[in-house]
């Protein structure tokens, strides 16, 4: 019987309930954060950017904050979602393989004909699928947000914006996968891929700051998701960078689980 797909659906199928509490986190920030834009629009941000460290500026995304696009950007597409689109999806990429495997679950896929490498591979693909749900959730809500509160968000800007949290979300997720599918093991696969996405951060912070630091800021995941806004009319290039790098990392695990010991 041919089972290609019910290893993707069954992935799909179990992040229903945690997507749904991620995504009303996700949808509830945006909303209570762009409730707030009214309040603010009226203060003198350009003399409070005076006083602002340029390179903090740029970390931030603060020097548009007069305006409900640079607002959001700051308060928001810089720190709070970035944090939470690598949270979800480290967890679920660490989750996929490896939690199976160290609950005993994974032998029932392992008796199952299908090839190990589909197996994985399908996995990855509910992961992505998941991620790119917890997109839409941005995205639906920037735009609700623009229309109730009247932020005037181009459309196009809040399909940018939630573009590079998926793309970021998908590197980070696809990292957390690989050393799970490689290792078995949860904890390494969280540890490895949280301790990546903070020397990301910690990186794209530094970049800013430091003279010395600034040509290998690009390197950052970070820097290539919300440097270019990333609620704006186009993402940078270099986004493409966080795809391919997570599908590069990815494809490096996938024949080691094809040939190791499976705990089950």
């Amino acid at each position: 019987m041919n089972k290609t797909g019910t290893v993707f659906a069954k992935t799909v199928a179990d992040q229903r309930r945690g997507l749904l509490g991620w995504g009303a986190g996700v949808g509830g920030t945006v909303l209570v954060m762009s409730a707030m834009w009214p309040s603010f629009s009226d203060i003198d941000f350009e003399a409070i950017m005076e006083q602002y460290p340029k390179g903090l500026m740029e970390v931030f995304n603060v020097a548009d904050m007069s305006t409900a696009v640079g607002f959001l950007n700051a308060e928001v597409f810089s720190l709070m979602l970035p944090i939470m689109f690598a949270v979800y999806a480290i967890g679920r990429g660490a989750r996929l393989v490896a939690a199976e495997e160290e609950g005993g679950t994974l032998e029932v896929m392992a008796t199952m004909p299908l090839p190990r490498t589909a197996m994985v591979v399908e996995k990855a693909a509910g992961l992505v699928v998941g991620v790119a749900a917890l997109s839409l959730v941005l995205l639906l809500s920037t735009w609700l947000s623009s229309a109730l509160f009247g932020l005037e968000i181009a459309m196009i800007d809040g399909v940018n914006g939630a573009v590079a949290m998926f793309l970021l979300g998908t590197e980070f997720g696809l990292v957390a996968l690989a050393v799970s599918a490689a290792t078995g093991r949860r904890g390494l696969a969280m540890g490895l891929a949280s301790g990546f996405a903070g020397a990301s951060y910690v990186l794209y912070v530094a970049g800013q700051l430091l003279d010395s630091l600034r040509p290998y800021v690009k390197f950052s995941p970070f820097y290539q998701a919300i440097s270019g806004g990333p609620l704006a009319p186009n993402l940078p290039l270099m986004v493409v960078a966080m795809p391919l790098v997570g599908l590069a990392v990815f494809a490096t695990s996938v024949p080691i689980f094809d040939r190791r010991d499976l705990a089950v």
